[in-house]
Formats: C-alpha cells, sequence, structure tokens
C-alpha cells in the first residue's frame, strides 16, 4: 500500500467526478446530434477519443481499491468496467469504434448510448458520494484532534 486510504479515497473522488463530468459531456454530445446541430461523423470523433481512457482510468482506480484491501468496491467497480470492456470488445472490426456515424442513427443506437449513458451517470453520482462518505470516515478515525480529557475544566 502506497496510499493511505484518507488519500486513496481523494483520488477516487477526484476520478469518479472527472468521469461523471465526462459522462454528462457525452449526453450533451448525443443530444446535440439527436437534435442535429452535430452531424454523426463529428460526434463520434469526439465520443471514440474518451472511450479507452475512461476504461482505463476506471481499471487503475479498481485496481488501487484491490491493492489496499477495500474488496467490496474493487468487487462492486468490476461489472462496470466489464460493461465498458464488452463495449470495445462487441465493436465490428470496420466500425471507426464504439460510437460509429453509419450505425448510430440506426436500430436505436442513439437511445441505447443515451441509455447507457444516464447508467454511468447514475452510477458515478452514488460512488462520488459513496467515496466521499468514505473519506470522511478515514479522515475521522481515531481522535484526529488529539483531545486531552485530563486538561478539560468542569463548570
Amino acid at each position: 500500500m502506497f496510499l493511505s486510504d484518507p488519500l486513496l479515497f481523494a483520488f477516487s473522488l477526484i476520478v469518479s467526478g472527472l468521469i461523471l463530468f465526462l459522462q454528462i459531456y457525452y449526453v450533451i454530445i448525443l443530444t446535440d446530434l439527436e437534435s442535429d446541430y452535430l452531424n454523426a461523423q463529428e460526434c463520434c470523433s469526439k465520443l471514440n477519443v474518451w472511450v479507452k481512457p475512461k476504461l482505463g482510468i476506471h481499471l487503475f482506480l479498481t485496481f488501487l481499491l484491490l491493492i489496499h484491501g477495500h474488496w467490496i468496491l474493487s468487487l462492486i467497480n468490476l461489472p462496470i468496467a466489464a460493461w465498458m470492456l464488452y463495449d470495445i470488445i462487441k465493436t465490428p472490426c470496420g466500425n471507426m469504434g464504439v460510437y460509429d456515424p453509419t450505425e448510430i442513427h440506426s436500430r436505436g443506437q442513439l437511445k441505447r448510448h443515451l441509455r447507457d449513458c444516464m447508467i454511468f451517470i447514475g452510477y458515478y453520482m452514488i460512488f462520488f458520494f459513496g467515496y466521499l462518505y468514505c473519506m470522511i470516515v478515514s479522515l475521522l478515525e481515531g481522535d484526529p484532534i488529539n483531545r486531552d480529557d485530563e486538561g478539560l475544566m468542569e463548570f
């Protein structure tokens, strides 16, 4: 373990906040595509840039939680990482990426991507506050002020 628990949870809080803002960016871009403010090529190129870094950051966070002994948090993070990895793996070879401009308007792909983004937003919102709680609890372990009961005056 090379990080203390408060630093680990502060890092987790920052990472989940960044991915949360990235998911909000995804929703904005996808709704702009739905409203015809963006063309499909521009939309998909903006979104595909962030697919693999998001997975890498999430896997790194899961690995950090695992080596620091927070088994339950790392196990809860694994299904979302598996879902993101599955999306990358099931992408056909000829496509531009997970978001493909030729297929995004067909077969309800746009609605599915918006639904997935909303699920990710809910997940990261819950874990943002979960990591915040864990950070506060880890900061308050023990006696942070180191009070001395003998020096207090009684009234």
